[in-house]
């Protein structure tokens, strides 16, 4: 094998693992993809040839897959936050670098305690995978963003998100990767290879037919939406000579015109403070829906300079003593607060969001029309862990969740899709319906069984007309501990395998 080949397969399989999340072509994930280009990773370290040697293949394969899922990153920082296109490319890479170097470790220990068996050596690899991901969306805040699990909406392991989450699909898509990376044809001529297989097919079958009685029950009455995307332009956006008397005037328009019974406008929707809105405005807007039959969930940032900010989601419905609020939770960083040491670097970025306060996890829900309706904002979708944390009363629990969204500043890229994907696992692990209301993409309405059922075309101003079904009854098995037990049972598992290998190699020294 030349010298360089294994770092070029390296390379090309971390390319293609960022594809498989989101296909250039039409914006779809591609589960096959990511099995495949994992196990060509996995047959390259395989043939490291020692653990230094194994750490860099696998930090060149992550930091390509994560710098080729994220790069949209540049947009927001170069395009709208000003800051120099060397270093914006230079961030990116240094974020994926940095990301990367989890899975360079695990590659690293994976090459020291891989043991002979086939089978045994795809599940260490898989716990060892899965503790990289665990670590990257947990650490520094955690950006999960492109996990391996969010390929696979629509295949096969779609019936794991279920029972384990996005992070248990990734890892049955690691035990596979690395299966089939050892595969031989030979192993077919054995009786064990088809007891596994035949046990693989039953766990699937049984799977799906236990999802399959869970979602084939009555749903509520179907909901009216009204999804607004005002499709303000990103750079306009803040700006009070363009964007804001834009948003300002379009929303008013679009909220006084609406009929529907549940009508939602996106993340700071309205990009003003209350206080600073021509008085009466916001009066004016929310009056229809103080009385009557029609109930709104507005973005807009809150708060004053004593209090601080938040970055929140208005409540209006007939009958309120006041409005219900939700303050969001997970901030994004830079955007949304400032890490330690790094204020020199917003200083370099023209970005006008700047050190918000956290909302609470599992904070209450919008009740309205019979529905307990969940908002989260921007890429707090993304931490299903957290989102959990508000069905752990299975009576108080969501029956509809509703994701608040500004993807503008990542311009007309792939994150739009990849947004879109990691929302379809959210409704896949809770079997409740996602309603996204974005200000340029993806507007649409997801059921409880994963699948899109509207949605706006992107970069469009216009009004989403859908209805949506909320769900009650029982919750699903990963709603249940992960609301309980957050993602420790996924590092137990993890940690638990390694640390087992880890024991039964020592032995045999």
């Amino acid at each position: 094998m030349p010298a360089a080949l294994p770092w070029l397969l390296a390379l090309c399989a971390g390319l293609a693992q960022a594809a498989s999340l989101a296909s250039p072509l039409d914006g779809e994930p591609l589960w096959w993809l990511q099995i495949l280009s994992l196990a060509l990773f996995a047959h390259v370290l395989l043939r490291a040839g020692g653990a230094r040697r194994a750490a860099l293949l696998g930090w060149l394969f992550a930091t390509a897959w994560l710098a080729g899922t994220f790069w949209w990153l540049f947009i927001s920082m170069h395009t709208y936050g000003g800051l120099a296109a060397s270093l914006a490319v230079l961030a990116v890479l240094g974020l994926a670098a940095f990301l990367g170097s989890y899975y360079a470790a695990v590659s690293a220990c994976f090459w020291v305690l891989a043991p002979a068996s086939k089978a045994l050596s795809a599940i260490v690899f898989a716990a060892l995978w899965l503790l990289a991901e665990l670590a990257r969306g947990v650490w520094w805040t955690g950006f999960p963003w492109g996990a391996g699990g969010y390929a696979h909406a629509d295949g096969p392991l779609a019936v794991l998100a279920r029972v384990a989450g996005v992070y248990g699909m990734g890892f049955a898509a690691s035990a596979l990767a690395m299966a089939l990376a050892r595969w031989r044809a030979p192993d077919m001529r054995h009786a064990r290879w088809w007891g596994g297989a035949l046990v693989l097919a039953v766990a699937w079958a049984g799977l799906d037919a236990q999802r399959q009685a869970a979602v084939d029950v009555e749903e509520g009455r179907p909901l009216t939406l009204a999804l607004l995307q005002g499709n303000i332009p990103q750079d306009e956006k803040f700006q009070p000579g363009s964007g804001v008397p834009l948003a300002l005037h379009w929303y008013a328009e679009q909220l006084r015109a609406a009929d529907a019974a549940l009508v939602v406008a996106p993340e700071t929707a309205i990009p003003l403070l209350p206080q600073q809105l021509e008085p009466g405005y916001l009066e004016a807007v929310t009056q229809r829906y103080r009385h009557g039959d029609q109930a709104l969930l507005l973005g807009i940032p809150l708060g004053d300079i004593g209090r601080g900010y938040t970055n929140s989601v208005l409540g209006f419905a007939p009958g309120q003593a006041q409005p219900y609020q939700y303050d969001k939770h997970h901030l994004v960083p830079f955007g949304e607060f400032i890490p330690p040491f790094f204020r020199w670097f917003t200083r370099m970025m023209d970005i006008p969001l700047g050190d918000f306060n956290r909302g609470a996890v599992g904070q209450p829900s919008f009740a309205w029309a019979g529905e307990r309706i969940a908002p989260n904002i921007c890429y707090e979708d993304l931490f299903g862990e957290e989102i959990g944390a508000r069905f752990r009363d299975e009576a108080g629990a969501p029956t509809v969740m509703v994701n608040l969204s500004n993807i503008g500043w990542f311009g007309d890229s792939v994150a739009i899709d990849q947004h879109l994907a990691i929302s379809r696992l959210r409704a896949l692990e809770f079997e409740r319906p996602m309603v996204r209301a974005t200000n340029t993409g993806a507007t649409a309405v997801i059921d409880h069984q994963g699948r899109v059922t509207h949605r706006l075309a992107p970069y469009t101003r216009g009004v989403l007309r859908a209805e949506v079904r909320g769900r009650g009854g029982a919750v699903t098995p990963y709603a249940w501990w992960v609301s309980r037990w957050g993602l420790a049972p996924l590092w137990a598992l993890g940690l638990g395998v390694a640390g087992a290998t880890w024991l039964l190699r020592r032995r045999k020294v």
